[in-house]
């Protein structure tokens, strides 16, 4: 069966959703029930004379397929019309289509679609030829002067009857149109902060908003809605990257679109792919850089490379399926949208210690009660904090919510501790001997067993200093490392100052960094350095998981071994 493309205004009646029981008749035959079976019991009433159950469980597939390409959901449409109780994967997925289509509002048109949406093939390759590719370039012609249509080849009255009763059903296209022309040709583009978006492109009712009862979000706009988003995260740094990467498709999606960021489909996301390599008009969008509050700000300094767009991508991706997690949005157009070429990034060996330098920043580290006025408490936290981050790697999110149920010894005799990092991804790390001393060592001074099988597992690794049984903030924690680095910075100055202002820089993730870079300097393989950072999970066989491990905790071990007393 395939699915074949049509334009809303072929038919102006919009398909109807199928009833519960027609629903129930239908998941009972994708869980394996007979469809005999699944009709007499919740459709004895319709079981025509002389039509077969099958058949009647085909037209409820059908009703859900055209339905859903309404809906402009192809790709749901596709795993309905495929959907079959002999593959339990199938009738999942089918399953779930069900649920996100259900009650998904019928689309509406935008002035950023293409004509082909919305209009008959028959009137698609006159007005492209006339370079009419969009709802927003038509509108501006109809009706601007009687016989309107009459300069543009191919275009007689009955077509131009059938473009004047769409828009005639649609009257808010003109003016929004018309609007966002005015805004297109002044470049008036503006940073977030200064972003007053129009009410028609807001969000407030796009064309994938979830119902508002169901939604986790206060938000009434995608604006609030993203904004949102970036106050989950912390690191001012991570919030300006966020912002950035949200403030170009919202300003993207009015201004050349034409729509909300609610209302961005597949094909824009496709789109945006080429627009972020190439952006354009260019002088629209792209310019030196320039202070945020300059008439002369543009979004881009240039072309991004494939593996800026692909980061850009991934930052979308995720903000959509966040929106999707909080019920604000049904669907994520970002999903599967790749970037051909794009890697990710290598290890960043420019925010990282070198090895001589380390070893100075350790030695600050172990005079700060006697000679530069930290409590002893303090002190003791924060030289564990610095030995156990870079002996282990771990981001700071993983350090505070790490707790000391979470080590664990394998069958070699290796430990390891067990994290979750970015995206909820759960995945162990090696806990060689320096990170060891350092916890045993803390441990003691908390007033805490060192043995494991004494310790209470729900014990944080890092305690709070008003009260140990508390968990760190992330805050807190970053809090207090940026203390650390500024005193270090000033004991080195005079000394070493290119070290000072590399401390005045640094945030607690270069710790990751370092551990990074001296793991790779000592000779691990790159393989190694990659699973204990968790950047990338290896598509490897059950059969080699334990020799992998046993390998990687001995590199890890061998380079972080406990010094000696």
């Amino acid at each position: 069966m395939e699915i074949e493309p049509s334009s809303a205004s072929a038919s102006h009646k919009d398909p109807s959703w199928p009833d519960e029981a027609a629903l129930a008749a239908y998941r009972a035959w994708l869980q394996g029930v007979p469809s005999r079976a699944a009709v007499d019991r919740y459709l004895p009433d319709r079981h025509a004379a002389g039509a077969s159950a099958r058949s009647v469980i085909g037209r409820i597939k059908r009703q859900l397929v055209v339905f859903a390409t309404s809906r402009a959901q192809a790709d749901m449409a596709a795993v309905l019309v495929a959907s079959s109780p002999f593959d339990r994967k199938l009738a999942k997925a089918a399953a779930a289509a069900i649920e996100t289509l259900r009650g998904m509002p019928s689309p509406q048109p935008l002035i950023g679609d293409a004509v082909e949406r919305w209009l008959p093939v028959r009137l698609v390759g006159v007005l492209r030829a006339a370079g009419i590719r969009t709802l927003a370039d038509l509108t501006l012609r109809v009706p601007r002067r009687r016989r309107w249509w009459a300069g543009i080849e191919g275009l007689g009255p009955a077509g131009a009857r059938h473009i004047e009763a769409f828009f005639a059903q649609h009257p808010a296209l003109t003016e929004r149109a018309r609007a966002l022309v005015t805004v297109a040709q002044a470049q008036e583009l503006v940073p977030w902060e200064r972003l007053v978006v129009p009410e028609d492109v807001d969000g407030s009712r796009g064309t994938f908003r979830a119902p508002r009862a169901s939604c986790a979000l206060d938000a009434s706009n995608d604006y609030q809605a993203v904004n949102a988003w970036l106050s989950l995260h912390e690191s001012a740094a991570t919030q300006r990257a966020y912002r950035k990467k949200a403030e170009r498709l919202i300003l993207w999606a009015i201004v050349e679109r034409g729509r909300a960021l609610s209302s961005l489909t597949t094909e824009d996301a496709i789109a945006y792919r080429a627009f972020l390599r190439h952006p354009s008009p260019r002088a629209r969008w792209v310019g030196a850089p320039q202070p945020r509050s300059s008439p002369a700000w543009r979004p881009f300094a240039g072309d991004l490379s494939a593996r800026s767009a692909a980061y850009a991508l991934s930052v979308l991706n995720a903000l959509h399926r966040w929106l999707i997690e909080q019920r604000y949005v049904l669907a994520n157009p970002f999903a599967g949208v790749k970037v051909r070429g794009g890697r990710p990034a290598q290890l960043d060996t420019s925010h990282a210690f070198a090895e001589h330098e380390w070893k100075l920043v350790r030695v600050v580290a172990d005079g700060l009660e006697s000679s530069y006025g930290w409590s002893e408490p303090a002190a003791q936290r924060l030289r564990f904090m610095l030995d156990f981050a870079y002996a282990t790697g771990l981001r700071i999110s993983e350090l505070v919510g790490a707790l000391l149920g979470a080590i664990e010894a394998d069958a070699h005799g290796d430990t390891w501790i067990r994290v979750v990092g970015k995206g909820h991804k759960a995945g162990k790390v090696v806990l060689p001997p320096l990170a060891r001393a350092a916890l045993d060592r803390y441990l003691v001074q908390r007033g805490l067993p060192v043995t494991p099988s004494k310790w209470r597992p729900y014990t944080p690794l890092i305690g709070s200093l008003g009260d140990d049984r508390n968990q760190i903030s992330s805050w807190r924690l970053w809090r207090v490392m940026k203390r650390f680095f500024s005193t270090a910075a000033d004991v080195v100055e005079e000394g070493t100052p290119a070290l000072a202002e590399k401390l005045r820089l640094a945030t607690p993730h270069w710790t990751r960094h370092t551990h990074a870079t001296h793991l790779l300097q000592g000779g691990a393989e790159l393989t190694t350095v990659r699973d204990n950072l968790r950047h990338a999970s290896l598509a490897t066989t059950s059969m080699y998981l334990h020799t992998d491990d046993a390998r990687r905790a001995k590199q890890v071990t061998d380079r972080f071994a406990a010094p000696r007393s």
